[in-house]
Formats: structure tokens, sequence, C-alpha cells
């Protein structure tokens, strides 16, 4: 367990090399997370494992023509460069393929990522049998070496986050609309191609500089997973993006300071598992696509139809026995509400329950029967108003025949709200201001069994 000092000290950020490397994975963390986001939304989530895997046969060939010309093969500015030359292709023979065949882009994207993943291969092995130089830690750009950054890969990151925080602030509408309706975008006139370009250098610019960080198969994590993230919470393109960047900043800060904390820890995939973390978090809970908000909107849903079914039929029942005169408030068997739908005796006995909590029915045990209150009367003859609303509707409008309006109109009732009842009321130019005067059935109602 480490000490209250190592704590103390990594939280503040007291030791240097702490500092820098928490520092510059929050940087990554930043930057990944904008970028991921926009690919995200474009559908191009292989793309960051593409560039990644592309950037390998560069890194060997820069290390070969270094060795050529006498100097260094390790220098890292020229194994960047060398990096991002040949993610510049892999993203360019990505949109070759993509524009210029009938190939999606998914397609495109496995085979520029096998092919240059291959090079790359091929390439370390050329150079182990090189007797000038060895391929001894250029395995660092492929799973990662964040404890050994030093400050030029602090203002390599500090470059690259400025430029594509600029860049997207810059481009934002060009961006967004790309993203969701590039079609509509060609169509105005907008240079699609070349902001798809843009867009994809940007990415490739955060994936070369985050190879020394977490290394070329971990930064694909590092792009998506904060993005992934964040669409549970938000249908907001504007905040999706800021919820993306500050998940990947934060999982870049707990990362590091994890691995601080236990240096046996690989900080690379430490970043990664954190970000997971959060992606696991965020489905489960997340306000707007969340596993579990979504399962309670979908129980909500079914009971809210569940009542309404049970609170028609009992209002159907109850107008196929009337005698003349106002609706008459009596007691119905509940086999009788039992054989007016594909009820089981469970659901059913639910629905009359949760009614019941609401006060909108009375039981007698006893005797088996269910009694509609006032306010149940009234919220039974508002739900079957709307109904017979949407039949009439269909019928006059959508020509669906009478003798099936009624499971067509079931399908589309629960989810109309008062706007789309006043817009029908209107329409058929019926019961305007009726109140819940319910109109009458276009087809035959039975009292049941």
């Amino acid at each position: 367990m480490p000490e209250l000092a190592d704590i103390w000290n990594v939280l503040f950020l007291r030791d240097y090399n702490t500092r820098l490397v928490v520092i510059c994975t929050i940087l990554l963390g930043c930057a990944c997370g904008l970028m991921g986001g926009f690919l995200l939304l474009r559908k191009r989530s292989l793309m960051g494992d593409t560039l990644s895997h592309a950037t390998l046969p560069g890194v060997g060939f820069a290390f070969m023509l270094a060795v050529a010309m006498g100097g260094d093969g390790k220098s890292l500015p020229m194994l960047l460069t060398g990096a991002a030359v040949t993610g510049v292709i892999g993203c360019w023979a990505v949109l070759f393929i993509r524009n210029q065949t009938r190939i999606k882009d998914d397609a495109a994207m496995g085979i520029v990522l096998s092919v240059f993943f291959g090079a790359g291969v091929a390439v370390l092995g050329m150079i182990q049998t090189m007797p000038e130089g060895s391929a001894a830690g250029l395995e660092s750009f492929i799973y990662g070496k964040t404890a050994s950054m030093v400050l030029s890969d602090f203002r390599i990151l500090v470059l690259v986050t400025i430029c594509v925080l600029s860049c997207s602030l810059l481009l934002f509408k060009e961006f967004r609309l790309l993203c969701f309706d590039e079609s509509f975008a060609a169509s105005l006139g907008w240079p699609v191609k070349v902001l798809d370009v843009i867009l994809l250098g940007l990415v490739t610019a955060v994936t070369v500089a985050g190879l020394q960080a977490v290394g070329l198969i971990l930064i694909i994590a590092f792009l998506i997973t904060p993005a992934a993230a964040a669409r549970f919470w938000t249908n907001q393109l504007d905040r999706m993006l800021l919820l993306s960047v500050l998940i990947g900043g934060a999982s870049g800060w707990f990362g590091a300071s994890l691995s601080a904390f236990y240096p046996r820890l690989p900080a690379g995939a430490v970043i990664v598992l954190v970000a997971a973390l959060c992606f696991l978090i965020s489905m489960l809970l997340g306000v707007e696509r969340g596993v579990l908000v979504r399962w309670l909107r979908q129980t909500q849903l079914q009971h809210r139809i569940g009542r309404q079914h049970l609170l028609r039929a009992l209002y159907e029942i109850l107008e196929a026995n009337r005698q003349g005169g106002e609706l008459a408030i009596v007691a119905v068997p509940f086999r009788q509400i039992r054989g007016r739908r594909t009820w089981s005796d469970r659901s059913l006995r639910d629905c009359i329950r949760r009614a019941y909590d609401d006060g909108l029915v009375e039981m007698q045990v006893k005797e088996d029967t269910i009694r509609l209150t006032e306010a149940g009367l009234a919220e039974a003859a508002h739900v079957t108003r709307n109904h017979r609303l949407w039949e009439l509707y269909l019928i006059e409008y959508a020509d669906v025949a009478t003798s099936r309006v009624d499971r067509d109109a079931d399908m589309v009732e629960h989810v109309l709200g008062e706007k789309m009842v006043a817009r029908l009321e209107s329409k058929l130019q019926t019961y305007r201001s009726a109140g819940t005067l319910v109109p009458a059935s276009p087809h035959p109602i039975v009292p049941g069994d």
C-alpha cells in the first residue's frame, strides 16, 4: 500500500516526473476524447485502429533511414515523423478506396489496417537482422511507455491539443453537419472531402502523439472509449464532446496516478482500464441511453400501457352494457375483463393492483370483481377517447379497414400527447371542446365473456 506522503505527492504533482506524466496523459485524454466523439458519430470508430496500425511501418522506416544516415535510429522526432507520414498515407488510402470504389468504410479501414500492420511487422523483422541497429525499444510504440515521457513529449502534446481544440472550435458547425448528414452538407456546396481530410488529419496527429504514452494498440481504446461513455449521458453534440473530453482527461489523470502509486502497473494499460470503468458506469447509469435507465423507462411504459388497456377494457364493458343515458359504474367480473385481451392471469392482476394503488379501481376480493372509481372513470374515458380519435383518423385519412383499426390504433395511442390529440380533433373537426366526451366506436363493442 502506498504511504500517505506518496499519495500526497502524486495528487498534488510534487514530483517532476509524475507531474510531467500526469499532465501529458490529461492532455492526450482530452484530445482523444474530442476526436473520438467525431469519429463515433461519423461511424468510423475503426479509423483510430486503422491509423494507429498504419503508423507502425513508418516507425520502422524512420529507424532504418536514421541508421542509414548515420544518426540515432531511436530519435523520437524522427520516429514520430515517420509514424505521421505513414499515418497520413493510411488515411489517404482509406479515403481513396471509399471514394473511388463501392467498398464501404469498414471494409476499407479493415484492408488498410491489415496491410499496414503486416508491413510494419515485416519492417521490424528486417530491423532485427540489421547489424547497425536493434529494434529494442521500438516496442514502446506498440505497448506504450508512459513513465518515460520527457519534456519534448509534453511540448508535442501541448501543440497537438491546442491544434485539435482550435480546429474543432473553428469548424464545429462544419464537423457537426459532416457527422450527421454528409449528403446534405455536400448539397449546400460545402467542401465535404476537404473537411473529411482535416478531421482525419487531426485524428492522425492525436494518434501519433499518443504512441509514446499508451502505444498504438491502446490508443484505439483511448480514442473511442471516452466518446462512447459520453454518448450514454446526452443527445446534445456539444455536451457529448465536453463529457468525452472530461472523461478522457480524468482517465488519464487517474490512470497515471494509480500507476505512480503502484509502479509495477503499466500506466498505458491502467489508463485504458480506468476509461473502460467509466464506460461501464456510463453504460449502466447514463441518463439518456444507460441500460438501467432504459430498462426503467421501458418498465414504466409497459406499466402505463397495461393500465390504459385495463381502463379502456373496463370502459368498453360498461359502454357495451349501457342501457341508455349516462354510463353507470358497476362491478365487472375478473373473467369478463380477462376475455377482452390476451392477458395472462398474473399480468392482469398486476395491472389491477397498480391501478388500485393509483386509486383508479376498487377490488372486491370475494366476488373477484373490479369497479372503477370516479377518478378511474374519468381516466378511462380520456384513454378511450384518445383511442377512438386515432381510430377515426386512421379510417378517414389512412384508409385502414374498420375490422383492423382497433389493433393499428392500439400501437400508437400510448404515445399520444395533448398537442397531438388537439391536432386530431382539429383534423377531424369534431369534439373540439368536448372535454372527456368519448366518440362512438367505429367498430362493434361486445361486452365480453
